[in-house]
């Protein structure tokens, strides 16, 4: 088994980021390039992973009140991860993205996982900046 984290710190409000986090219209704005979500029944969900054509059925659930995602394959355990949004004061957030392999086929390996945590990281943080913008403005 191998597990993963990254955190970063976002300029907003934690529920701010918890709802743009979780808008399951707007998951492609910031998961990984290659994973495409298509929701179904929540919290039943697909996940389509370009690099290998592959479509796997995941679930996918909002716990807003602790301001948490979490996710994992449904039937085969390949993975689950969560994020995790928490105040930090003065109006920022910490975000933090887990993610456990409990199939060592399924594990892309440290440096890409942590890249691609990075950028979804990056990726959260601009969608979340813009639309701090947009309702200040």
């Amino acid at each position: 088994m191998a597990e993963y984290e990254r955190s970063r710190t976002m300029a907003a409000l934690p529920e701010q980021v918890f709802e743009q986090a979780a808008d399951l219209d707007r998951l492609d704005s910031w998961l990984p390039n290659a994973l495409h979500v298509h929701v179904e029944d929540p919290p039943a969900v697909t996940v389509h992973d370009d690099h290998d054509e592959q479509d796997t059925s995941a679930l996918l659930s909002a716990r807003p009140e602790q301001m948490r995602l979490e996710w994992g394959t449904r039937n085969e355990g390949y993975y689950a991860g969560w994020l995790q949004v928490a105040g930090i004061g003065s109006g920022a957030s910490e975000v933090t993205v887990h993610l456990s392999f409990f199939d060592e086929h399924h594990d892309p390996g440290e440096r890409s996982v942590q890249e691609a945590l990075d950028a979804s990281l990056r990726n959260l943080q601009e969608q979340v900046r813009l639309r701090v913008e947009n309702t200040a403005g």
